[in-house]
């Protein structure tokens, strides 16, 4: 049985994507008295005493998008209200009853699924008196909250829980996170729909369709796993709105989430500096990284895919490890092979290296290619061990860590890479002085 779907609907500015926030305990959508600033549909699984249910933020009812996605924007609010077990019915304390709420409430009818009519912002109880004239609209269970004032959270809680449907006891969690991230128009978000075998996301040729990080649960072959779908990044300076400023917090938060990170690139442009800010950010959080060159089949097969190659190794010489995909998003070549890249790649992550067999290579390593003299000494390594996975964290005691050059560091964990089983991922690894208790030989001595 699937995990049951709780669905927010409501009309503009209402406080839905605070509610969605309030709720999940965490905030994941972005908050803006901006109108029409959710889009797609937001989702994520909250467990409340071992109950779980998909929690979906919608867009607001009766908006006029100003980039001409209000069908689209509608479309996905029609997704999440019939995919739905129990709906949150979403009203302003403070305005009242207003027609677009009657407009929302007109979309649910013929719906038979639990209403819980949530009356937001009655930041003080003697407000609660205010929410009674909602009645009128004539759906749900009425409960007055504030989300600024967390008021009455776990009154609504209850009231979801009774509602919903019987479900399995366990839950899969996702095996994997994997961040999808690029530039705008790259074909992100086209690329979680073929994932979902749903029309999940807003796909448009408006550069900024998707606004916010956006949580996708799929399953392929028995195992779940999460895409995050994040917005189209450009240059700082091009930034106009607090929502594109969001957005780039967003998308790097999301990247930080990652287990694996898809640096999209469109086949037809070049790398672009936006594009090197990206992947600076992946390195910066040593993150699993897998560079994919999206429509593909656009080419027709007039460039070679060794030439992307060599010139993506150019632009990032530091990821020369990190494997390059050639997919169309759209129509679905080669994604599963990517997928299993990915987890591939989660796996490597996660792998654990003996001690002994850890020292065995350093020692080799450190006999083909002793360290260059430092001070007219030659600095010494005694010993090393794996602290930590995800990354894959390496600490190296030694006698002066300052003695050992940016190019010895790198040389030694091309030999872990080469050697281990972390071939294409990235290894963190930490020089440190040994304490003067530790007797260990040095494995060049």
């Amino acid at each position: 049985m699937p995990v049951p779907q709780v669905a927010i609907v409501g009309r503009p500015n209402v406080g839905k994507s605070s509610l969605f926030n309030w709720l999940a305990g965490r905030r994941l959508a972005i908050v803006d008295d901006f109108e029409g600033v959710t889009r797609d549909r937001m989702t994520t699984l909250i467990n409340n005493e071992d109950a779980f249910f998909e929690l979906t933020d919608t867009g607001g009812l009766g908006i006029e998008d100003p980039d001409d996605l209000t069908a689209d924007v509608r479309r996905q609010i029609d997704l999440a209200i019939e995919s739905a077990d129990v709906i949150l019915l979403v009203v302003d304390v403070l305005t009242g009853p207003m027609p677009l709420d009657e407009l929302v409430v007109e979309r649910l009818r013929g719906i038979e699924r639990p209403v819980i009519l949530v009356a937001n912002k009655a930041d003080q109880p003697h407000q609660d008196t205010l929410a009674e004239e909602f009645h009128r609209l004539g759906r749900g269970r009425l409960v007055t909250v504030s989300t600024t004032q967390n008021r009455n959270r776990s009154d609504l809680m209850e009231l979801i829980l009774d509602r919903l449907p019987p479900s399995d006891e366990s839950i899969n969690e996702p095996t994997m996170k994997i961040t999808i991230v690029g530039r705008r128009n790259v074909g992100k978000s086209t690329f979680v729909n073929t994932l979902a075998e749903s029309d999940r996301m807003i796909v448009s040729e408006v550069a900024g369709t998707t606004r916010d990080s956006v949580d996708v649960r799929f399953e392929v072959d028995g195992q779940t796993f999460i895409a995050i779908d994040t917005p189209g990044l450009r240059k700082r300076k091009s930034q106009r709105t607090d929502l594109e400023f969001y957005g780039m917090h967003r998308a790097q938060r999301s990247i930080r989430r990652a287990d694996v990170v898809l640096m999209f690139f469109d086949a037809a442009e070049t790398v672009s500096k936006v594009d090197k800010q990206l992947v600076g950010y992946v390195i910066d959080n040593h993150k699993p990284v897998i560079f994919v060159i999206n429509k593909w089949d656009q080419l027709h097969g007039t460039v070679p895919t060794d030439r992307w190659v060599r010139y993506i190794r150019r632009q990032f010489p530091t990821l020369a490890y990190a494997p390059i995909a050639f997919i169309t998003g759209q129509s679905g070549k080669n994604v599963k092979a990517l997928l299993n890249h990915a987890t591939m790649l989660f796996k490597q992550a996660r792998e654990r290296v003996s001690t002994g067999q850890l020292n065995r290579l350093l020692r080799s390593a450190v006999e083909a290619h002793q360290p260059p003299l430092y001070q007219n000494r030659r600095p010494k390594i005694y010993y090393a061990t794996q602290v930590a996975t995800e990354p894959p964290t390496i600490v190296i005691m030694c006698n002066d860590p300052k003695a050992f050059a940016n190019d010895y560091q790198r040389y030694l964990l091309s030999v872990l890479r080469d050697h281990l089983k972390f071939g294409e991922v990235p290894i963190k690894l930490y020089l440190q002085k040994r304490p003067r208790n530790d007797d260990m030989d040095a494995v060049n001595k």
